[in-house]
């Protein structure tokens, strides 16, 4: 009776190059080459959900990594050096963020060590709550039209935070590239001094040290692969410092994304056809014939009735009744909207960004405790100041919006009644009366909006600027075309009068000149000024412990997929210790190398480097009929896994490759780990160079192996906790996915296997049909997604 349980078979019409277990539920997702993201389940294999290549993120996925919790799903792309945060239930893009260089590895770790002080800030973290009101929901009318973020939800970006225990994804490429992200949203660390491309990563969950596989190439040499330990010491010995910083520099970079979003919505609340009548007006001062200003015009229609045949055609026959009815209603209606965003969204997250970084400054007051980690007190002083003068210039557009909807409701109340009577139409009665006072108001309105600005001219093509709010919401650096009017406030004279209140910082300086989005753009630069500088501390902090040169990599082994290669890294949370394994084919291709290393890199390991000799590995006891059974095949290791802390999984290649396939095992390590026998290293020389004197121990496996029928195996990817594999072929198309903890009935039914039963080398399907057929498995996907992530035993938590 085979070992394991064969539960899907599948292949894929493009190859894949990153594969990774949902660290909590029965998932898996992969990423091709056609740069798609693909979550599948493990009944049947069935796709869950693809995220398709998109033009505003990227297209060439090179890595992909798992939250901790199981509930965010991060990718790297190397065509445009982004790092991007989906949604694991709805395939929703959540954040993203640039990079400097490619990324070529990732690891997500969560922090496992307990104390009091930590345990009482898991409580005590969300006191918040009970001081700010919940931010409201963005509106999804507006967020679904964003190019980015499909009905993004303030909810869905504040629960970017996740769980209060810290996490940290780790992030490697090439140029010694090597970051370390906080709940995967903060940069909490830039780390310098790192030799050649990072191929594999793997931070200890006791943040003592950071276990890198690296790729170094020289001029003449082949590449050769090192293992290398860098010391964290200083996060692990300021853990609940680094916990409180990073869980509030999370919060502030949530929140500046939330007032990113807010303000995109109120872009798309103000309309174009709010510029109609400063178009219209422009108009007719370029063609009219006249030498009388438009103000003096519309004043003689104001004060005696009378126009000139030049005003009456462009109200009459440019604009008309309706057109004035329906720009008037446009104007209520969207300045309505903005008002309501700005009170509702921007006022709540200014005053929440303003309570994170206050809490923030506090922190760095405490020097013994914060200091070391790089807070400035001065930098989050000044991040203060560009969070005020935002919420400024949010009061002020408030301001411009009050006074607009005033003046544009009496003036086009005016205008109305005079086009009727033009017209010799009916005017209501209730819009006949028109006091003095009425007549005086849009006699200023008209004073201030009408008079025709040269300057404006030669700046921007047109004459009027009649519309005062759509020049907050523009994106430029260009002055404000017409900024609000100062002259008679007493406050702004009085500022001007003191010399001492205009450099006091405790008034926040107001950029009278400048939009809303310019003001915003300079406070997220502040801000990333204030968040850069722990980075920059904590990275300095880091040193290299451990540098081990392993083995050259032979250029006939170049075209093979990095991102599967050997070795893989693995933290022991239990021991506090790390292990790396790894194959020298050209110079023992029968022996698995196992490395360990304490997670306190001054911390010496007994029986440090030890081999697996994989001849014979199999045993003929178990049935004498069973395909490479024969206890005369040699094998050799194709991938391997870390299944657990005491096994490995692997892939097994038999050297008579004409009689005998691949086979999938389950490796103790308990007997090698057992090894008395030290080795010596010789720090001149690469380890391959020396391999003679590795102490080596042999395994024999009872049943805890398959024969992989019809399948060029070449690689794997596991989850010990849910107690599943996945393997994939050599050409990165076909993929076969098990239980490993129970045995396969004979006579059970293999879904898909038959349609499956052999390589993808050997199949002549075209695309057409391929695609057909991936089109027929997502019909639907959109809707039955958060239901197939729902339902099912397999995707019960553990």
């Amino acid at each position: 009776m085979p070992a394991f349980r064969q539960v899907g078979e599948k292949q894929l019409p493009n190859p894949v190059l990153c594969m990774a277990w949902s660290p909590k539920r029965d998932l898996i997702a992969l990423a091709n080459t056609a740069g798609e993201l693909l979550l599948h389940r493990l009944a049947n294999f069935q796709r869950v959900w693809s995220l398709p290549p998109n033009e505003n993120t990227g297209k060439e996925i090179t890595a992909v990594a798992w939250r901790p919790d199981g509930k965010i799903l991060a990718f790297s792309l190397g065509d445009t050096k982004l790092v991007v945060l989906c949604d694991a239930e709805k395939a929703e893009i959540l954040h993203l963020f640039p990079l400097e260089n490619p990324v070529s590895c990732m690891h997500w770790m969560e922090v496992l060590e307990e104390s009091s002080v930590l345990n009482s800030f898991y409580t005590s973290e969300d006191e918040s709550n009970l001081f700010l009101p919940k931010l409201p929901t963005l509106p999804k009318s507006y967020s679904t039209t964003s190019k980015i973020f499909s009905e993004e939800k303030s909810d869905e970006i504040l629960n970017l935070l996740g769980e209060v225990r810290l996490n940290i994804l780790v992030l490697g490429g090439g140029s010694g590239f090597v970051e370390l992200y906080a709940y995967g949203m903060y940069k909490i660390a830039t780390l310098p001094g790192v030799p050649g491309t990072c191929s594999s990563l793997c931070l200890s969950s006791d943040l003592k040290s950071l276990s890198i596989i690296t790729e170094i190439r020289s001029a003449d040499n082949d590449p050769e692969i090192c293992y290398i330990q860098l010391d964290t010491g200083l996060l692990s010995d300021c853990l609940p410092e680094v916990t409180r910083m990073a869980r509030k520099f999370t919060h502030i970079s949530t929140l500046l994304q939330y007032l990113r979003l807010s303000l995109t919505c109120m872009c798309e609340a103000w309309e174009d056809i709010l510029m109609q009548m400063d178009l219209r007006l422009t108009k007719f001062v370029q063609e009219k014939n006249t030498s009388t200003q438009v103000q003096d015009e519309f004043l003689e229609l104001l004060l005696w009735g009378q126009s000139s045949p030049e005003l009456q055609a462009l109200l009459m026959n440019q604009l008309t009744v309706k057109g004035l009815k329906k720009l008037g209603q446009s104007i209520e209606t969207s300045y309505s909207s903005i008002q309501k965003l700005v009170i509702s969204h921007l006022q709540s997250g200014s005053e929440a960004l303003l309570y994170h970084l206050s809490e923030v400054k506090g922190m760095s007051l405490w020097k013994q405790k914060f200091q070391p980690l790089g807070l400035d007190s001065a930098a989050i002083e000044d991040a203060i100041t560009a969070v005020g003068s935002f919420t400024l210039k949010a009061n002020e557009l408030l301001q411009v919006i009050d006074k607009s909807m005033k003046n544009f409701k009496a003036f086009f109340r005016w205008l109305y009644v005079a086009m009727l009577r033009m017209s010799e139409e009916h005017v209501p009665p209730e819009l006949n009366k028109m006091t003095q006072k009425d007549i005086a108001f849009v006699a200023d309105f008209l004073s201030e909006h009408f008079s025709e600005n040269e300057e404006l001219f030669d700046r921007k093509g047109k004459y009027f600027n009649v519309e005062r709010v759509g020049q907050y919401l523009k994106d430029e650096d260009e002055d404000l075309v017409s900024p609000p009017n100062t002259k008679g406030n007493q406050w702004m004279k009085f500022l001007q009068e003191s010399t001492h209140l205009k450099e006091s910082p405790l008034l926040f300086p107001s950029y009278s000149q400048k939009s809303l989005h310019f003001v915003k753009r300079m406070m997220e630069g502040v801000i990333e000024l204030c968040l850069q500088k722990p980075a920059e501390v904590i990275g300095k902090s880091v040193k290299q412990a451990v540098c081990l040169p392993l083995y050259t990599v032979p250029e006939s082994s170049e075209n093979t997929p990095r991102l599967f290669e050997l070795p893989s890294l693995y933290n022991d949370k239990k021991t506090n210790m790390h292990y790396g394994v790894f194959c020298m084919p050209e110079i023992s291709p029968c022996k698995l190398y196992l490395l360990r290393k304490f997670t306190d890199p001054f911390r010496p390991v007994p029986n440090g480097l030890m081999a697996i000799d994989l001849s014979n590995v199999l045993s003929h006891s178990i049935d004498d009929d069973a395909v490479g059974a024969s206890s005369d095949c040699v094998y050799s290791c194709q991938d391997a896994r870390f299944y657990d802390d005491e096994t490995l999984t692997v892939v097994l290649r038999a050297s008579e490759e004409e009689n005998r396939g691949r086979v999938l095992a389950q490796l103790p390590l308990g007997s090698a780990l057992s090894c008395e026998e030290e080795f010596n290293w010789d720090p001149s020389l690469r380890l391959d160079q020396q391999s003679g004197a590795i102490p080596v121990k042999g395994l024999v496996l009872e049943n805890q192996w398959r024969d992989l029928e019809n399948m060029k195996a070449q690689f794997v990817a596991v989850n010990g906790i849910r107690k599943v594999a996945c393997v994939l072929s050599s050409n990165l198309r076909h993929v076969r996915v098990y239980e490993m903890d129970v045995e396969d009935e004979e006579d059970e039914e293999r879904p898909e296997s038959q349609n499956a039963s052999s390589d993808q080398d050997g199949l002549e399907e075209t695309p057409a049909i391929q695609g057909e057929a991936e089109g027929r498995e997502t019909e639907g996907g959109g809707q039955r997604a958060k239901e197939q992530l729902e339902s099912g035993e397999a995707l019960e938590l553990s």
